[in-house]
């Protein structure tokens, strides 16, 4: 089986990984990253540490307005698509990569597969969901991490070729706390004590393309009971830096540099709580253990709000200072996304449906 994976942001290379692990063993991937997250400390990083192997095609797209980045890289995909002639085009999450990647599959010839789809934040608003909308359409095979997601898909119509297979991420981060506890020192580095801190990371454009938000949300957690460690997105710094934010920022909080993904789950596991407006983050806390406080009025991850574990509060100060005091008192933990096997199933199932697709071709002959 030849398959053609697409990636192009950090939560993507992750999911990759946990995918590439159990796929290439015995198939034929070629991997191909955009270049959509073109900073060396948001991409190659990801690459070095998880050991995923050097993409075999490199668009460097960079940033640009979505038409125009959506553009350029529907233009490179298709040439490779064609050129590569797979079996399956993997695509993951919701980013332009994803919507490209689906494009142009959908218009060729190999089977389009989805992972995480179902995803709804019901947001028009986002750019995220119309990708996982579309692409969702799109595809032949969809992998949602939840049946939540799976009843998502059927409520559009969606009924043939979906298998829920639970959540890659939940299968990466296993491995992944594991190995921080004995190989990161980013809290050595960073000169903070486990429980002693909250970690936030603040990117969506939501947020940091109104000032007003972006103003409340650091007045917030200026206010925060115990250090803030904040990871600074180049978006973000961007922002800060134009509203006039970025020495308050680097004042109050402990602003650092983006890190690589075992120093980034070593600090979600180490942390009292985490606030987020980013989707995977919200997931990762979920795994770990670590409550979450969620600064988006919605969220496509909706089994960690009914659990209790994760409390969304939009850009709103009084909320967000309230829930970063508050003792949450939860119960055990459900496991709606499953139990860490994910991307073996989705392994399994594109090798059922391929090796389907190649007899019916034999039989045609």
């Amino acid at each position: 089986m030849k398959v053609v994976s697409i990636v192009g942001a950090r939560p993507q290379f992750i999911k990759a990984f946990a995918v590439s692990k159990e796929l290439r063993p015995n198939h034929n991937e070629i991997l191909v990253h955009t270049g959509q997250h073109y900073d060396e400390e948001l991409s190659d990083v990801f690459f070095d540490e998880l050991g995923i192997p050097e993409p075999d095609y490199n668009l460097g797209v960079g940033s640009d307005s979505h038409g125009r980045q959506t553009a350029a890289m529907l233009e490179g995909i298709e040439e490779i698509i064609e050129t590569e002639e797979p079996d399956v085009v993997l695509l993951y999450g919701d980013t332009n990569s994803t919507l490209a990647g689906a494009i142009a599959a959908s218009k060729i010839d190999p089977l389009v597969a989805h992972i995480e789809a179902g995803l709804r934040s019901y947001n028009g608003e986002m750019p995220e969901e119309t990708n996982r909308v579309l692409t969702d359409h799109a595809s032949d095979l969809l992998f949602p991490p939840s049946e939540s997601a799976a009843e998502t898909l059927v409520e559009e119509g969606i009924n043939d070729g979906v298998h829920v297979v639970g959540d890659v991420m939940y299968d990466a981060i296993l491995w992944g706390r594991d190995v921080a506890e004995d190989e990161s020192d980013v809290l050595e580095r960073v000169g903070i004590g486990e429980g002693e801190f909250i970690l936030s990371t603040v990117h969506r454009a939501g947020n940091t393309n109104d000032p007003d938000r972006l103003e409340s949300i650091v007045d917030a957690l200026s206010n925060a009971p115990l250090p803030v460690v904040l990871p600074v997105h180049p978006r973000t710094e961007n922002r800060l830096r134009k509203y006039e934010m970025w020495g308050r920022a680097t004042s109050e909080f402990e602003a650092i540099d983006p890190v690589g993904y075992l120093d980034f789950v070593r600090l979600i596991d180490a942390s009292e709580r985490v606030a987020t407006d980013s989707g995977g983050v919200q997931k990762e806390a979920f795994y770990l253990d670590t409550p979450c406080v969620t600064m988006r009025d919605e969220t496509e991850w909706i089994e960690t709000v009914e659990s209790g574990w994760n409390v969304l509060v939009g850009a709103n100060q009084e909320q967000i200072e309230k829930e970063l005091r508050v003792n949450r008192y939860l119960e055990e933990k459900p496991t709606p996304y499953g139990d860490g096997t994910a991307a073996e199933a989705i392994v399994s199932v594109l090798t059922e449906y391929i090796g389907e697709k190649h007899m019916e071709a034999v039989e045609d002959v």
